[in-house]
């Protein structure tokens, strides 16, 4: 996968794509980073890529110009145009799902934001997506897009190791992800559940499956609205009702 990064901060960035799984899957070969100052594509002599609003108001936008020649130099002439992801507040709100989507594709552009927000002709001709992270407002995208790529990268085949290390992630099952435990067996006289020392892999696989459905009931109910559960999780789910009635 290639992934480009315009931004008005490129040095932000060198921390989180040089160490730990992101700058491993950079030397695994799995993704390629490319961090550029669309600064560098003002067509103004003071380089300046923001202006006032048409109509009034607080702050400034940035102008189409750069943001518009920066990725049509990224998208080349390949056959197969990249998706553009603008990181903003209206955009979709970021999900598990999203991110599994996007790991399946070769080439992502993100363009973060700064000021004001962007002028419209950007989000409608340039854009494939808009995404944010929360239902929050920060002082850039480029932090929500730190958390979109890594969210991505580690998604990608031989990052992680394991290649079933992320299929039962919080969200990827639809729920969030059971309890984990390790040594020692009784730490402070906490104890580790039995089941998952007892060497019964049918017994320790239900018990993970009925406490990711505890946990999703208990902190995010909201997800098992659409769930469509099976006999056995409808049972344990009225079982796990009755124990915090």
């Amino acid at each position: 996968m290639k992934i480009d990064v315009l931004t008005l901060f490129p040095e932000m960035f060198d921390g989180v794509f040089g160490h730990s799984i992101l700058k491993k899957a950079a030397e695994y070969k799995a993704v390629e980073y490319n961090v550029l100052n669309f600064r560098d594509y003002a067509d103004n002599k003071h380089k300046t890529v923001d202006d006032y609003p048409y109509g009034g108001g607080a702050g400034m936008v940035l102008k189409p110009q750069p943001i518009f020649d920066a990725v049509d130099h990224l998208r080349g002439e390949g056959e197969t145009k990249p998706r553009v992801i603008l990181l903003c507040p209206q955009g979709e709100r970021y999900s598990q799902k999203k991110a599994e989507e996007l790991a399946k594709l070769d080439h992502l552009i993100f363009v973060c934001g700064h000021y004001e927000g962007y002028d419209e002709r950007i989000r409608e001709h340039v854009a494939t997506d808009e995404i944010s992270i929360g239902d929050f407002v920060l002082t850039g995208g480029e932090l929500g897009a730190m958390v979109v790529i890594d969210s991505i990268v580690r998604l990608l085949p031989g990052v992680l190791g394991n290649k079933e290390s992320h299929m039962k992630d919080s969200f990827s099952t639809g729920f969030l992800e059971h309890p984990h435990y390790t040594r020692p067996a009784d730490f402070r006289g906490i104890e580790v559940p039995n089941v998952l020392m007892s060497g019964n892999h049918r017994l320790i696989e239900e018990w993970r499956a009925k406490e990711s459905l505890r946990r999703t009931y208990l902190r995010r109910p909201d997800l098992l609205e659409e769930a469509e559960l099976t006999k056995e999780q409808k049972k344990w789910l009225e079982e796990i009702k009755k124990e915090y009635k």
